[in-house]
């Protein structure tokens, strides 16, 4: 029978019993798939054609009140109590000392904290570019701020999007485009057609269908905690430690592919989440999307994968930290992320472990990458032995992360005699990391050169530019290489 142990409602237990399941992954899956027909209702019913941004807002946190009261009972409360306490402090205490206080709370309230901080206390010329377009220039009513928090579209699973992209879409401003006027200053804003969403929430739900199936058959039978097993370890080959290895950390990645495509399909079906037409006019709704699947598992770089897994994480990393940090920003990113994630003892060894890789691989690309781009033929062998490495490095960072505690977690690096920390070690001992007048590493720039590239081939919107934060914001990176997402 399967575990009874949830602080939400019980409703659903024979149903847990009967697919042997837990009763609280039960009540997620089953909330999602309700938050998935209640976003087709809204967007149908309660369209901001229709409806004033004032009934949208009330619907929105009541229904994502009750998702988390069914989920998760009285613990639901600190939903209120978190949203509620925050927005006293910037009322109170104003916003040019709100921001600090906040820091580790959710993601959605550090992330409001530093856009007003920047919108309502910090002078233009202080600001990034992409701080700019976040900045917000008024203070949200408290509807508005409970609404953003506890919408019933992300109050589960996520994702994160910006304050302002979602008072944008509550409004009815997702479609509105600008146009530069007669004086190439100007603009003007008009509304273009709707686009219907219902091909890309079909695509994600196939995605969702295939993961969970995945995750229901292959993974249970590849167990990430057969990696520690005594038998295995000392019978297995190393090629069959190596491959076992990859394979485990493989089949562990379906369930989140399942919660976060699922995640994104809410808020597309409820008509959130469209960034632009491309040139050939097809609509693109990935604005807040948080996993590019087939670019995680192509990945020949470990700056690749992280850019590719939990995406918005990534992003508020890099808003609320990374850009703000004056001293070691890579490192102080990790912590936070680790902090973030909780307290047990693999999240630390994974992060502490990330660094190692991400500084390591950042070297090795910028001593000798250049010298395989002179033949198709080199960069082919090139991406193939990169892509090799990349998996198994991330598989062997994110061990700790499944197993969690301290001791089967050395456990397994003590099997595999540390081996990848000590080559990482080596590499950053050995190999020159050189860096320009402003302290940032050559290669770091010139991967963000590189990743513009590709984001402009992969992402390009045609003429016309949509009112959404997010993709402005990623046709304007900054001059300081991504930060590593997490896991979420």
């Amino acid at each position: 029978m399967a575990t009874t142990s949830t602080t939400g409602s019980t409703l659903l237990q024979p149903l847990s019993n009967a697919v042997q399941l837990p009763i609280d992954q039960v009540n997620f899956v089953v909330c999602q798939l309700f938050a998935l027909l209640a976003a087709i209702w809204f967007r149908t019913y309660l369209h901001s054609s229709k409806t004033s941004s004032f009934i949208r807002h009330i619907v929105a946190t009541l229904l994502g009140l009750y998702l988390a009261l069914f989920c998760f009972g009285w613990y639901a409360l600190h939903f209120l109590v978190q949203s509620g306490i925050s927005y006293c402090i910037m009322i109170i205490i104003g916003v040019e000392s709100m921001h600090n206080p906040m820091m580790i709370i959710t993601q959605k309230i550090t992330s409001l904290a530093y856009e007003i901080h920047d919108g309502m206390f910090r002078k233009d010329e202080e600001l990034t570019p992409s701080q700019k377009v976040l900045a917000v220039r008024r203070m949200p009513s408290l509807l508005e701020y409970v609404s953003y928090n506890c919408n019933f579209m992300g109050i589960l699973a996520g994702p994160l999007c910006s304050y302002k992209d979602y008072i944008t879409f509550i409004e009815g401003r997702s479609y509105h485009m600008t146009q530069s006027g007669e004086n190439g200053k100007e603009e003007v804003q008009y509304e273009r057609t709707e686009p219907s969403p219902n091909e890309a929430v079909v695509q994600k739900l196939l995605v969702c269908g295939l993961s969970l199936l995945v995750h229901l058959t292959i993974s249970n039978m590849l167990p990430v905690e057969y990696n520690i097993d005594e038998r295995f370890q000392a019978t297995a080959s190393w090629p069959t430690k190596i491959t076992y290895l990859y394979m485990s950390l493989l089949a562990a990645r379906p369930k989140y592919y399942f919660a976060w495509t699922l995640a994104d399909a809410i808020n597309n079906a409820a008509g959130f989440g469209f960034r632009g037409y491309d040139r050939n006019g097809a609509a693109h709704w990935d604005l807040i999307s948080n996993l590019r699947i087939q670019q995680i598992e192509m990945s020949t770089s470990f700056k690749m994968f992280l850019d590719n897994w939990n995406i918005q994480t990534a992003l508020w990393l890099k808003r609320v930290c990374y850009e703000r940090a004056s001293v070691s920003p890579t490192i102080q990113t990790f912590f936070l992320s680790a902090i973030w994630h909780g307290v047990y003892p693999g999240y630390y060894l994974t992060f502490l472990t990330g660094v190692l890789m991400t500084l390591a691989a950042r070297a090795m690309r910028n001593n000798f990458r250049h010298y395989f781009l002179k033949t198709p033929q080199l960069k082919l062998f090139y991406d193939i032995i990169t892509w090799a490495v990349t998996q198994i490095a991330i598989s062997y960072t994110v061990v700790p992360f499944v197993l969690l505690s301290i001791k089967p977690s050395f456990t397994f690096y003590s099997s595999w005699y540390y081996c990848l920390h000590v080559c990482s070690i080596l590499v950053l001992w050995l190999l020159p990391v050189k860096k320009t007048q402003k302290g940032k590493n050559i290669h770091e720039n010139h991967q963000l050169s590189q990743s513009r590239k590709v984001d402009e081939r992969e992402n390009s919107l045609g003429e016309d530019s949509f009112s959404t934060t997010n993709s402005i914001c990623n046709q304007n990176q900054e001059k300081a290489s991504r930060p590593p997402s997490s896991r979420q």
